[in-house]
This record gives structure tokens, sequence and C-alpha cells, in this order.
């Protein structure tokens, strides 16, 4: 048996082993909720400016988003499972291991580029066919859609390099990664959709490609920081063959994390289905929603990253004491955010749907919508936090399910009955009520898991 290389242990030990937790969970994930923030900022930006095309330029982008949601979501899924496999070989001293997650993670996103720029070059106007007849939405939706397919290799590789860097404590310059690549993104932005200093109009497609042109500059950062500041990893390319057993391990939590945000995809089209048929405009409000939601809950979706390294390091350090500090610390911090995101939506709704340049129509929509959604952030902080507690151990599945739960056995059925029985301001009421059952679901399972490992968590 080949025998597996361990890095020394020394009074220098991964801080993620030995700073005060608090401390510790704040030093990670500030950087990465800065960044995402940012990142969730650009897409706002984004939304603006092509709310200033037209409405129908809007609710394009707004069909666009489940196809969006799920490339994220694959990224975002072999990320966690990168990460948290990197971090827990960097716990057990397993050089071996940690550079091997590294590299097959490279890997698993290059073919998983193929499969979206297969789907950019042949699919995405079958893709806008079935969600809408009007041909000008089609239209300004394939212009759209195929340019952030066709280039989507900037973003698949950047957030797995991202998931590197964290996996190994530095968080810093993944807030530094992102930043530049929002700030670029928010630059072009007017440039290209509108033809700024010399450069032609290009509308809609020139918000896509100002989008991947800070996704591929994101990328490039990511590649520089990993070779000249990530020390825990080496990176060797030179006779790579996939690694099998890496690569299921990765899946292991990776798969149920990418089927999670593929479910949020299906909640996406077909909240999308129920809403165009009641008005075009009711899917512009639904996008609208989900860039806000993104500003609100990327802070959160930024701490889990900066826990589940945390974690995963501390059970492969046999440290539970530790693992259940930054269980407590993570919850607090995302009922603060999540009370913060609830007094924006009820207080500012008018100024947030005046912003997207929204008609009286969209306006009185959209208000309602955003006040009654907001009820459920409360309840979203804990099946969030836990859903990604369970991804740090290993177990995956229980995250998938509660999604699965949330989105599909919850919130898509509550949609369709309360708009059919009361009309469209009630549907907005499906998303507290999932979230709030979601949440319990979650508890409850943290109570199961916590007997079930007795002593390690």
């Amino acid at each position: 048996m080949k025998q597996i290389e361990k890095l020394p242990r020394t009074d220098g030990e991964n801080k993620m082993g030995v700073m005060p937790v608090n401390r510790l969970l704040v030093t990670m994930a500030l950087p990465i909720m800065i960044s995402m923030m940012i990142q969730a900022m650009y897409n706002i930006v984004d939304s603006l400016f092509v709310a200033r095309i037209s409405e129908q330029a809007l609710t394009a982008v707004s069909l666009a988003y489940s196809v969006q949601n799920l490339l994220i979501g694959v990224a975002v899924g072999t990320g966690v499972g990168v990460n948290s496999l990197l971090s827990r070989y960097l716990g057990e001293q397993n050089r071996e291991g940690v550079n091997k997650t590294a590299v097959n993670g490279i890997f698993i996103m290059l073919v998983t580029y193929l499969f979206f720029l297969v789907f950019g070059l042949f699919f995405t106007r079958t893709f806008f066919k079935l969600q809408t007849d009007s041909e000008e939405i089609i239209e300004l939706g394939v212009q759209y859609l195929s340019v952030c397919l066709i280039f989507s290799v900037g973003v698949l590789e950047q957030v797995v390099l991202e998931r590197i860097l964290q996996g190994t404590g530095n968080t810093f310059y993944t807030m530094i990664t992102q930043g530049a690549g929002a700030v670029i993104n928010i630059i072009l932005d007017p440039v290209l959709i509108f033809g700024w200093i010399g450069f032609p109009g290009m509308g809609i497609r020139g918000a896509a490609i100002a989008t991947v042109t800070g996704q591929l500059a994101g990328m490039g950062m990511n590649i520089y920081f990993n070779k000249r500041v990530n020390h825990e990893v080496q990176f060797v390319f030179r006779g790579f063959r996939p690694d099998t057993g890496i690569i299921r391990q990765i899946y292991k939590v990776g798969i149920p994390a990418i089927v999670m945000q593929s479910i949020a995809s299906v909640m996406t089209f077909g909240l999308n289905q129920i809403l165009i048929s009641y008005t075009a405009t009711a899917a512009a409000v639904m996008g609208v929603y989900f860039k806000i939601q993104s500003f609100i809950f990327m802070p959160v979706f930024g701490l889990n990253n900066g826990m589940i390294p945390i974690i995963g390091y501390n059970l492969g350090a046999g440290k539970p004491d530790r693992i259940r500090k930054a269980i407590h610390y993570s919850l607090g911090y995302a009922t603060a955010i999540m009370l913060a995101g609830f007094f924006i939506s009820q207080v500012f709704a008018v100024e947030i749907m005046a912003m997207f340049n929204a008609s009286e129509h969209m306006m009185s929509i959209g208000v309602t919508a955003l006040r009654v959604i907001s009820f459920g952030y409360l309840a979203a902080s804990v099946s969030v936090i836990y859903s990604a507690v369970f991804q740090a151990l290993g177990r995956g599945m229980e995250s998938l399910v509660i999604s699965f739960f949330r989105q599909l056995i919850v919130l898509l059925p509550a949609a369709f009955i309360l708009a059919a029985l009361f009309g469209l301001d009630a549907l907005w009421w499906s998303f507290p009520i999932s979230e709030a059952m979601a949440a319990m679901l979650a508890w409850v399972w943290w109570k199961h898991i916590r007997r079930q490992m007795a002593g390690q968590v």
C-alpha cells in the first residue's frame, strides 16, 4: 500500500485548528461575505441597466435566471465538495489528498464547461420558446443567455479556485478577485449596453459581455493567487490522470449541493410559468426579487463558506467543541443579517422597485411581493446554516432533502394553490410558509445527526 504523505504537526498548525472560533469565523467569513455582497450588487446593477433598455429585456433576463442559477449551482456545488474534502485532508495532515483534490476539482469544471457550451450554442432559443410566445423576449433572451453560457468557463473555474483558497483559509484573496470582477462588470455595463466612450451600443448582449468579462478576469486572478500565495496546495498537472476515488468523494458532497441548486432552477422555472400566466410583468417582478434576495442572502452564504472549512478541518482534527462553537456563532450572525434584510424589505420596498424603472403595474405587484416574502427570512437563516453544516460533515444528502422539501414539496404547490384560490398577491405567502417548514425540518435533523455522531460534533 502506498504510504500517505503527512504534513508535519508543528506549533505553526493551520489557524483553523487553533485560533479562537469567533475570531476565526469572522476573519474567514467576512472577506467572503463582502465579496459575495459585491457579487450580488453587480447582479443588481446588471438588472438596473437592463431595465432601462425595456421591461421586455428585464423579463428576458428574469426568464434566463433558472439556467444561470443552474450554472452557478453546478459550480458552487462542486466547489462545496472540493472545499469540504480539501479542508478535511488539511486537518488530517494529508498533503497528497489536498493536492489531488485541488487538481481534480479544476479538471471537473473543465468537463462541466463543455455541457454548458453545447447548451449555449444550440439550445437557448428552445429554452425561451418553452416559456413565452413573445418573439421580442425570446430574441433578447437568446442574445443574453448564449453569451453567458458560451463563455461560462470563467465563472466555473473562478468558483472552484476560490473554494480552494477558502479551504486553506486564504479567504482575503477571494474578496479581491470577486471585487475586481464586479468592478470590471459594473464599469463595462453602461459602456457596452449604451455605447459609451466610442464603443458600439450592444443592448442586452453588451450586459452579457460585461458579465463574462468580469468572470474571466476573476478566474485569471484566482489562478495567480493560488500559484503565488496558497502554499498549502501544490498544483501538479504533468502526467495528470483523473482520480476516480477523489472525484467520488468530491461529488459525495457536491452532487447533493448541485441537485439542490438544480431544484432551485426547477422551482424558478415553475414559478415563472405560474406568474407569466397572469402577466409578463409578474415574471419581471420575480426576477427583481431574486436579485434583491441575493443581496440579502449572499452574506449568509458567505458566512457558510467561512464556516464549512472550519468544521471540515476540526472534524478531521478531532475537535468537536470548535465545531459546535462555529455553528453557534454562525446561527447568531445569520439571524442578525436576516433581521436587517426583513427591515430593508418592509421599509424600502417602494424605493427598491423604483430603482428598476418599475411601471405603476409593476410597482403594485412588486411592493406586495417584497414585503410578504421577507417574512420568511428569519426562518431561512436556520435552514441555510444547518444545510451548510450537513455539507461540511459530509452529509450532503440531508441538505438535498431539505432543499427538495422547501422548494418542490412545499413552495411550488403552495404557490399554485394560493394563486388559484386567492389571486396573485396571495402567491407570495408560499415563500415564508416553505421557509418556516424547512427550518423546522433542518433543526430536527440536526438533533438526529448529533446523536448519530456523538463525540464528533
